[in-house]
């Protein structure tokens, strides 16, 4: 990351961390044992993934108690970030997207959601070069985003969660237009304004 590039992203932080409520501070609180008991059931399962996206409910319901509990098992056992939403994604209707929502609503330490809102702010500040929809991400992409997240919140010793509600906040206060409207590469990237 350049840091000429992340002074805006480092200036919006400064002046909104601990200033931005997050939306889903009691849903947090509510799987705050998950991390500790290193798994999730069903019904967890399902409340988090609602959460993200209620769109793909059927899927998510198709799997079965045995399978999320093995899945969370492995996923709290592992190390590697990989293979963690490579689990998280096995699972019926989870996406990466989705995947990055449970590991952020029973770990918001160190996990941020990633999001459309926050990749298109990262994008346009050029914190990540490629996908400026904001969609269709990969799991490198995810990496990328993950660890420009956890360097904000090492600097500003705050959560990751905390920084990524920041960043999706001021995308959804300063968005023009549809939100997933085709967004082209553009060299005239918008400054954060103070």
């Amino acid at each position: 990351m350049k840091k000429s590039i992340n002074s805006d992203i480092e200036r919006l932080l400064h002046q909104r961390l601990g200033k931005t409520v997050d939306p889903a501070l009691g849903l947090i609180g509510t799987f705050s044992h998950i991390k500790h008991r290193a798994y999730f059931t069903r019904p967890e399962f399902l409340l988090m993934c609602r959460w993200k996206s209620p769109r793909p409910r059927r899927l998510y319901e198709a799997n079965s108690s045995v399978e999320v509990r093995r899945v969370s098992v492995d996923v709290f056992a592992s190390g590697c970030e990989k293979e963690k939403i490579g689990l998280l994604t096995s699972l019926k209707g989870v996406g990466l997207p989705t995947a990055s929502a449970i590991l952020t609503l029973t770990d918001p330490e160190n996990y941020g959601v990633i999001d459309i809102r926050v990749w298109q702010l990262l994008y346009d500040h050029q914190v990540v070069a490629s996908r400026p929809s904001g969609t269709g991400f990969s799991f490198d992409n995810w990496l990328e985003y993950l660890q420009a997240v956890r360097f904000w919140a090492r600097k500003f010793k705050a959560t990751a969660r905390a920084v990524e509600v920041v960043l999706f906040d001021y995308h959804k206060q300063k968005q023009e237009g549809r939100l997933y409207a085709t967004r082209s590469t553009h060299k005239d990237r918008a400054a954060i304004t103070r």
